[in-house]
């Protein structure tokens, strides 16, 4: 009698106990929750801006592997080598369960214009001119280019996706920007680099080599690499 208590006590306390697969993406995966990892990892040099594909195969379980080992998170010795966990996707800033908040948040942006409060935004972003540049930043301590550009519109009651390819989803297309737009840059393949465009051809983001600051559109770089403008 004893043993049946303690074994249904024991299935009891594994179902309550959350598993991997719950706060993980691994091989095999599918989803943007991939893509969004796959997108980080490729950012950060681990991973081919060619392998965004939202598919978790071999090539995804190498940068992975790379990333944890490069990082101290895991090694070829540890359980989970090769599984993007809680401790491999909170170094790369990715939330677990990425896939449905970034799904929610996107309809509940996609069409909204920010031509209404598009002043306070460009304000929020102008202040935080010489905040220095940290991957996966996402405060005045540290942006990368999404994390400033989502903060700067959080700051003004607006949620808007994470990362810089989610932003150019949920945006809509316009063929000029205005203040308080968007305008994104092709750096590797597809939307790779966004800032807020603040008018007179210039545009506010965090670069990885000058923090936030204010660049020209007309920089020989961001012209050859300009993608287009969209507005949230």
């Amino acid at each position: 009698m004893k043993k049946f208590v303690m074994s249904v006590a024991l299935a009891g306390a594994l179902l309550a106990a959350p598993t991997v697969s719950e706060a993980s993406v691994s091989m095999g995966d599918r989803g943007n929750d991939v893509e969004q990892l796959q997108e980080t990892l490729a950012s950060e040099g681990y991973n081919s801006s060619s392998n965004v594909d939202g598919v978790f195969g071999p090539l995804t379980l190498k940068a992975v592997q790379d990333y944890q080992r490069s990082n101290g998170i895991s090694s070829p010795a540890g359980n989970f080598f090769g599984v993007a966990g809680p401790a491999t996707l909170g170094s790369l800033g990715i939330s677990s369960g990425g896939t449905s908040t970034s799904s929610n948040t996107s309809s509940a942006v996609a069409g909204v214009s920010t031509s209404s409060n598009s002043s306070g935004v460009v304000s929020t972003a102008k202040s935080l001119t010489g905040s220095p540049y940290v991957w996966g930043g996402t405060s005045p301590a540290g942006f990368d280019c999404s994390g400033f550009i989502q903060y700067a519109f959080a700051q003004n009651g607006q949620s808007i996706p994470r990362t810089v390819s989610q932003m150019w989803n949920a945006g809509s297309h316009v063929s000029s920007p205005s203040v308080g737009d968007l305008v994104f840059f092709e750096t590797r393949t597809g939307p790779s680099h966004a800032g807020i465009y603040v008018g007179n051809n210039q545009f506010v983001h965090s670069g990885s080599s000058t923090g936030v600051t204010i660049s020209n559109m007309s920089n020989p770089y961001w012209s050859s690499n300009y993608m287009g403008a969209k507005r949230l």
